[in-house]
């Protein structure tokens, strides 16, 4: 890889960017340079942070020469028509999961990427996360024997977290089927490693209040004969992070005492109050001025994951891999993470400035999108689907994006 700095701007100083901004503040390659957020005060904090500039117009800053990259971290129903925007100004992009809200719009994007010669990142991801890395190294060395069966699931309280109008909205890729089964999907891909053939599904939207699909429970069948089974619960009051050793998704431990705070929370503030609810985790406050502390000793995670093999049992956990084999018991330990999702800004700071082919490229991330549609189609119309089905449907070629991989 180069030795200069990749420059970035961001696009969405959201809880995306909030997220993320300790592993680009960690990483040595990177150097953020500017923003495009409509909301004044978001962007006149990040020109302070930062000695960086902040627009208001997206094209405006698109067009400046000083700009290698941008990452997308705006809402879901902006990310094609952005990301079109910054290939055609010759940017690399990193994008938000889930790449896009439909598949057309992912296949108009990866092709533009092919196009324009630019990178087309779709992350961070929890595909990325170390011990999804660590236990697919695993799994392809071979000395487990083949891999049969994945089992994953998450219960979280997603669906009363403060939410914006557009991610109660199924149509601009809200609810949890694009915006959780992307990162759920991404994981077990990167475990199998083998292309995904059909997909038998159950969505559920069970609160007339919050009326997107809140549920899912998907069964993926892949070519070579492995299968996975997917769970997943944003209504749910069961946590599973209990199954991970009571550590939250960021990787940090959770307090006691939190059960049920979102839907108190959701409940004080009333309707007209959720908006501000979400505002106050959005960057632009001035607690937000400074990236939050890395100081992690466990990875990101996505809820409970079993990878079955023909001679051991993979359980992931945020900071090691517990190994059940047919003599043994043992964990393969990992190291504590540099910075949050610092992996994945790694791999695409490597692949825009050193050429190397990022694992969730623009190819990745369509056949993403895809498995995601397969969820949705598949429940409507109680029947198995095959993911070649949803391209056909799309007048797309599976074949040309190269990501069923």
């Amino acid at each position: 890889m180069e030795s200069r700095q990749l420059r970035l701007a961001i696009i969405g100083l959201g809880r995306g960017f909030m997220l993320t901004l300790p592993g680009l503040a960690a990483h040595p390659g990177v150097r953020i340079v500017a923003a495009f957020d409509p909301r004044p005060d978001a962007a006149q904090q990040f020109s302070r942070a930062y000695a960086a500039r902040a627009f208001s117009d997206l094209r405006t800053m698109l067009a400046a020469s000083d700009i290698d990259a941008v990452y997308i971290a705006s809402p879901h129903e902006f990310h094609a028509e952005q990301c079109l925007d910054a290939l055609q100004a010759g940017k690399h992009v990193l994008v938000e999961k889930p790449m896009a809200i439909n598949l057309r719009e992912a296949g108009r994007m990866a092709e533009a990427a092919l196009a324009a010669g630019r990178v087309l990142m779709v992350g961070p991801s929890h595909g990325l996360d170390a011990p999804v890395i660590r236990a697919a190294e695993l799994i392809r060395s071979g000395e487990l024997g083949r891999i049969r069966l994945v089992t994953a699931l998450n219960f979280t309280d997603f669906l009363y977290r403060p939410r914006r109008p557009s991610e109660l909205d199924d149509s601009s890729g809200g609810g949890v089927v694009f915006s959780q089964g992307a990162h759920q999907i991404d994981v077990v891909r990167r475990l199998v490693g083998q292309p995904i053939a059909s997909i038998r599904s159950t969505t559920g939207v069970w609160d007339p209040a919050r009326k997107a699909q809140g549920a899912y429970t998907a069964f993926l069948a892949f070519e070579g004969g492995a299968a996975a089974t997917l769970t997943y619960s944003g209504y749910a009051h069961f946590d599973s992070d209990q199954l991970v050793g009571n550590i939250n998704e960021l990787g940090r431990p959770k307090a006691a005492g939190g059960y049920g705070e979102a839907r108190r929370r959701l409940a004080d503030a009333g309707a007209t109050g959720e908006a501000a609810l979400k505002q106050s985790r959005m960057y632009g406050l001035a607690s937000a001025a400074s990236p939050p502390a890395h100081d992690l000793l466990h990875h990101e995670h996505f809820g409970f994951l079993l990878a079955s093999c023909e001679r051991a049992d993979l359980r992931l956990f945020p900071d090691r891999i517990e190994i059940s084999s047919n003599t043994e018991q043992r964990d393969d330990v990992l190291k504590p993470p540099a910075a949050p999702r610092y992996d994945a800004i790694d791999a695409f700071i490597r692949a825009a400035l050193g050429g190397e082919q990022p694992v969730q490229d623009a190819g990745w991330g369509v056949e993403t999108v895809a498995c995601c549609e397969a969820i949705v189609q598949s429940a409507a119309l109680e029947r198995e689907v095959t993911i070649d089905e949803i391209f056909q449907a799309s007048e797309l070629s599976r074949s040309n994006f190269n990501g069923a991989r």
